[in-house]
């Protein structure tokens, strides 16, 4: 589902984020990526969502070479990916709903699809009750679960998540992580980039490293 082969990313000023970088991630497959902080862990999500391009080497999705891919091509790319960020990115001016309704109204689906799937993603991280209250008064947990349901609410066939438990507790980040589990049980390839070792060594799947660029093992 996911290939890096070979892949490079040099920013302009010579900074080397990524060097030689090959592994592949199976459809269905879930897998952490892990590193020090300036590892290079973001600089490999935005290549796979294309906010990045890679300066030499190829990053493929799904069989297809992302280089060939023009401006026009990135919004039905994305559409593909879900993400979730550590710190959420709510919009405090709307609902919990709204929300998570956002990347649909983006994409154009009518107002009755809109709904139906909005309410689906809140029932599967247990929020469905508080779809009208706005997202301020809610914790730090309930926050990144309406990140994930605005992630998932499209049924993307690749999720990622950059530092998704950063902010939470050990209890709050097991909760997290159970429901990327979850997703990956239906289907959902899963990448989840994270420096809590901890975590990670708990849990029974791949995991990626990388150390100043290079993947060391994964």
């Amino acid at each position: 589902m996911i290939k890096f082969d070979n892949v490079s990313k040099r920013y302009p000023e010579g900074h080397d984020a990524l060097r030689d970088v090959s592994f592949s991630l199976n459809r269905g497959e879930m897998a952490f990526l892990t590193g020090h902080s300036g590892a290079g862990k973001s600089t490999l999500l935005k290549l796979i969502m294309l906010m990045e391009r890679a300066s030499r080497g190829q990053v493929s999705i799904a069989g297809q070479d992302l280089a060939q891919f023009s401006r026009d091509d990135i919004p039905y790319h994305r559409r593909r990916i879900g993400v979730v960020f550590q710190n959420h990115q709510l919009l405090f001016d709307r609902s919990v709903f709204e929300n998570v309704a956002l990347p649909l109204h983006i994409s154009g689906y009518d107002e009755e699809d809109i709904g139906k799937r909005v309410r689906a993603a809140l029932d599967k991280v247990g929020l469905l009750h508080k779809e009208k209250l706005n997202p301020i008064t809610l914790s730090t947990g309930e926050q990144q679960r309406i990140g994930i349901a605005r992630a998932i609410v499209h049924k993307p066939q690749v999720l990622l998540a950059d530092e998704p438990t950063g902010n939470l507790d050990p209890a709050l980040s097991e909760e997290i992580m159970r429901l990327f589990m979850e997703f990956n049980l239906h289907g959902t390839t899963v990448l989840i980039a994270t420096h809590d070792l901890a975590l990670v060594s708990r849990m029974p799947y791949r995991t990626l490293t990388l150390d100043q660029g290079r993947l060391i093992n994964g």
